[in-house]
Formats: C-alpha cells, sequence, structure tokens
C-alpha cells in the first residue's frame, strides 16, 4: 500500500527501512494502520507514488508518512513534493529526524518551499532516554543530532512540530520546554499497546 487515506489526508508510505528500532513501535503490532497494510514488498519509484496520489485537490493534506522513516528516501520525497505544491495542497512529513545523519548533509534548506509542516519525534527529554527507547543506529549521537535539525527546521519549514509518545517514565513537560526553546510546539501522541 503505497497511499493511504484517513481523515481527508492522504499518507504516503514509501520505505520499510528506519534508523529506529523503537521498544513502542505500532510495526511491532502488526502490518498497518486504519485496516491498510502497510508493508512494502519494494519500494516505490517517485512515479508510482505520483500514480498513487491520483488527484491531490482531493485532499487537505498530503503526508509522508508510512512504516518506515521516510527520509531515508529524500530524493523522492523532493520530487513527488514538488509535484504536489503545483496543486497548492499542504504537504507534511513526519520523521524520527535523522535526516542530517542519514545523508550526511544540512537537509533542512531543501525542504523550503516544499514541505509546510514537518513533524520531528522526539519521544524523549534527554539522549540517555532517547538511546534507551529509540535503540538509533546512529547511537548516543542522535539526539541531539534531533534538536538540531528541528532548529533548523524553524528557518525552511513554516510549521516545526516535535512529537512523543506519551508512555511512562517521559517528563512531557521537559519536552514540551525544548519545543519552545527550539520555536516548535509540542503534539503528545496516545501510547498504543
Amino acid at each position: 500500500m503505497i497511499a493511504y487515506e484517513l481523515d481527508k489526508k492522504l499518507y504516503l508510505n514509501i520505505t520499510n527501512r528506519c534508523t529506529n528500532d523503537c521498544s513502542f513501535c505500532i510495526r511491532n503490532l502488526g502490518p498497518g494502520v486504519g485496516g491498510y497494510n502497510l508493508w512494502l514488498d519494494r519500494e516505490p519509484t517517485p512515479r508510482e507514488v505520483i500514480d498513487a496520489i491520483g488527484d491531490p485537490t482531493e485532499y487537505e493534506e498530503i503526508v509522508f508518512c508510512g512504516y518506515g522513516e521516510p527520509m531515508i528516501r529524500l530524493d523522492l520525497i523532493l520530487e513527488v513534493a514538488g509535484y504536489i505544491k503545483k496543486f497548492g495542497v499542504p504537504v507534511r512529513i513526519d520523521t524520527n529526524g535523522h535526516a542530517n545523519l542519514i545523508h550526511g548533509v544540512n537537509v533542512p534548506p531543501k525542504l523550503k518551499g516544499l514541505v509546510d509542516t514537518i513533524s520531528i519525534s522526539l519521544n524523549a527529554e534527554n539522549a540517555a532516554k532517547y538511546q534507551k527507547i529509540c535503540r538509533p543506529k546512529y547511537g548516543e549521537k542522535t539526539f541531539e543530532s534531533i534538536i538540531e535539525f528541528a532548529k533548523e527546521c524553524t528557518k525552511y519549514v513554516p510549521n516545526v512540530i516535535l512529537s512523543v509518545v506519551e508512555i511512562p517514565g517521559i517528563d512531557i513537560e521537559r519536552c514540551r520546554r525544548i519545543a519552545g526553546e527550539i520555536g516548535a510546539r509540542l503534539r503528545v501522541r496516545a501510547y498504543v499497546k
């Protein structure tokens, strides 16, 4: 399933790969969400994603968010977002914030004019806790990289959101302060068991 609709928003599922192995990940619970099977047999091409969108104007927002980390496929995002923006439809990316580590460059400037909202999974108030619950591929430096990525995004993306999953032991208020210091807002997501 490349594209799936929820609440008048279209979600684009472009990879199964992820640079985290979160203890709370919904992928551990089953093959999809909302009745959609999101496990991909292979990664779609930009043309396949565009074809799966159909008429972009049918949706309030189009979101790069699936069963993997979408920013792994940055080139595809830039191409498809460029296509979507021709129709004036808002574009959002839901990401773990590892893009700069994945690509070895400062990614946020590439998002200017293409992405209206970016939601970055903060998931903890400090590096040690993040390391324990998210088990990132890039190790202990990941948390600070996410903070830097989010700060950079505020320069190029109009709406920057940090999100946390409401799991036991997370200091939500400290996460809210981190978001405020960056110039982002915090969204608290329900913990699904």
